[in-house]
């Protein structure tokens, strides 16, 4: 596991040498910093579909219940994030010095799941939205393959679990 982990890395932190995927995944990677660019689509939909509002907002909260786990498990981990091939820095800064789980992948799969289930264009927007934040966070240099595909099952089953209260179901919560 450790050598797939570190050539996949490898691989896709080589994408990031293209100045155009580069400056893609930066944008990416900064606008999932903190979960922002999901708790701003989750306000967004509240303030568009007024029909579900509070469900956007349950949705929206489900995210940020899910990013702040993930930190709370790097506490415990402590994984040290990547080093560059040849010690090439990281194409951005991070907020913490710890890799595990990745918690942009953590929030971008709550999100995915959370909102996805309110609108069909959430099914077919969100998640392809998702997954380049994930892969946003390789190429960048500072996740592991392994801390992105644990952060992201973290926020598939923390949304998955407060689905039905974030649709308003409280006889089964």
């Amino acid at each position: 596991m450790h050598d797939m982990d570190h050539r996949l890395l490898s691989a896709l932190r080589d994408c990031g040498t293209d100045p155009r995927i580069a400056a893609a995944a930066r944008a990416l990677s900064r606008g999932g910093e903190h979960g922002a660019l999901w708790i701003a689509a989750g306000l967004v939909g509240a303030a568009v579909d007024r029909e579900r509002r509070g469900a956007w907002l349950r949705g929206t909260a489900l995210t940020v219940a899910a990013h702040v786990t993930s930190m709370a498990v790097k506490r415990v981990v402590r994984r040290p994030r990547p080093e560059g091939p040849d010690g090439a820095a990281p194409l951005v800064r991070t907020a913490g010095r710890h890799s595990f789980p990745s918690s942009h992948a953590t929030s971008s799969a709550a999100a995915a799941v959370a909102y996805g289930a309110l609108r069909p264009a959430g099914a077919r927007l969100v998640p392809p939205l998702a997954a380049a934040v994930c892969v946003s966070r390789m190429v960048v240099g500072v996740h592991y393959p392994s801390d992105v595909a644990a952060g992201a099952a973290l926020g598939a089953l923390t949304a998955r679990l407060g689905a039905r209260w974030m649709n308003g179901d409280r006889s089964r919560v």
